[in-house]
């Protein structure tokens, strides 16, 4: 079995090492537009040692934003900023990567640090949309309108379009989030997902969302630059999403040109009891991997170089993507490098490991 500092190749990518950075809202953008903060927020995550460094979530469209404040990839002006970020990110050695989305009933709400409610119209609110007109509920209580069926393709078009535009910033893995309650997850769950046409219902109609929008995406992304797909594994709810439908849809995924599962859950309804804990996802990505034999991403948790080491030397996960971790210590691939007696397969920046070396 590989280590957690052994190169992944995923079609004609190379990462260094198996330790990523996974998206990050940063509520941050100016109309959707990366800034300064952006460059030195993942810039630094490069410099770190990480193999792969994740562009947070990106609007498809402008309705399709969790908080005014999110990155935008719906229009072409995006692309220059989001450019300088892939460049530098590149630069430095990780694989520069985006995350395209559309929040669907959970946009339209304040940053966290101003409470997440819902805005209105008068408070820099806008309309939203989802597969029904249920509200997600706690403070989010707008109700969104749910899109026809003659919208939904224009939707999915948007999700091409901004593939487009991800090749055109320079980026070379993309993923699309299907999970954390927005709109790909929720037309999936028949929690969030009450229609009776051929998008709602059965398994098959439920998951059609996400797989016509995985075909757009793939058509329009380069055949030598690889995809992932970020699921929620289960909604940790009665009667919603779970693992047995995830492995279903990760098998379809596959045969779309879906590269690696990314693992997570949760996220689809405000009252969703969450048993977290250290690496508390981690059975879904096992899980994953060994049904469907595709490879997966391990996230949540995850705090200790020892632990992503293990996940990977047990076959549990192809890679590992941290998050919260990474704002703690921007340099923590290099630091588990060093941990785990491996200090040259994470090195210093060269400006840096001139005065301090590999110490």
């Amino acid at each position: 079995m590989p280590s957690l500092f052994d190169p992944l190749t995923l079609r004609g990518v190379t990462l260094r090492n198996r330790l990523g950075i996974s998206p990050m809202c940063q509520y941050s953008s100016e109309d959707g537009h990366a800034t300064d903060w952006h460059v030195v927020h993942l810039g630094s995550r490069a410099q770190g040692g990480a193999g792969v460094v994740h562009v947070e979530a990106s609007a498809v469209e402008a309705r399709g934003r969790i908080t005014p404040g999110d990155m935008g990839i719906w229009k072409d002006s995006h692309i220059e900023p989001l450019a300088r970020v892939a460049k530098f990110v590149g630069r430095h050695g990780a694989v520069p990567a985006i995350q395209i989305a559309h929040a669907g009933r959970k946009g339209s709400t304040a940053a966290p640090w101003d409470g997440g409610a819902s805005l209105d119209d008068q408070h820099g609110g806008y309309e939203i949309v989802a597969p029904s007109p249920i509200a997600f509920g706690g403070n989010i209580t707008r109700v969104p309108r749910p899109l026809s069926a003659d919208e939904i393709p224009g939707v999915v078009a948007a999700f091409g379009k901004a593939a487009e535009r991800a090749r055109a910033a320079g980026f070379e893995w993309i993923e699309f989030h299907a999970a954390h309650g927005y709109l790909a997850h929720e037309f999936m769950s028949p929690l969030s997902n009450q229609r009776n046409d051929e998008y709602g219902g059965s398994f098959e109609n439920r998951i059609r969302f996400c797989v016509e929008s995985t075909r757009a995406i793939r058509r329009a992304w380069p055949e030598r630059y690889p995809m992932s797909i970020r699921l929620s594994c289960t909604d940790w709810l009665p009667g919603g999403w779970d693992l047995e439908q995830t492995i279903e849809l990760a098998k379809r995924l596959k045969t779309e040109g879906v590269d690696i599962i990314d693992c997570s859950s949760a996220g689809l309804r405000a009252d969703q009891q969450v048993p977290r804990g250290p690496g508390f996802q981690i059975p879904f990505a096992e899980a994953v991997r060994k049904a469907v034999n595709i490879p997966t991403a391990a996230v949540g948790g995850i705090t200790a170089g020892s632990h992503a080491d293990e996940i990977i030397r047990n076959g549990r996960a192809d890679l590992v993507l941290i998050a919260r971790q990474s704002l703690r210590d921007p340099y923590f691939p290099r630091n588990a490098a060093v941990a785990l007696g491996v200090p040259n397969a994470a090195k210093l920046p060269i400006e840096y490991h001139h005065y301090v070396g590999a110490g």
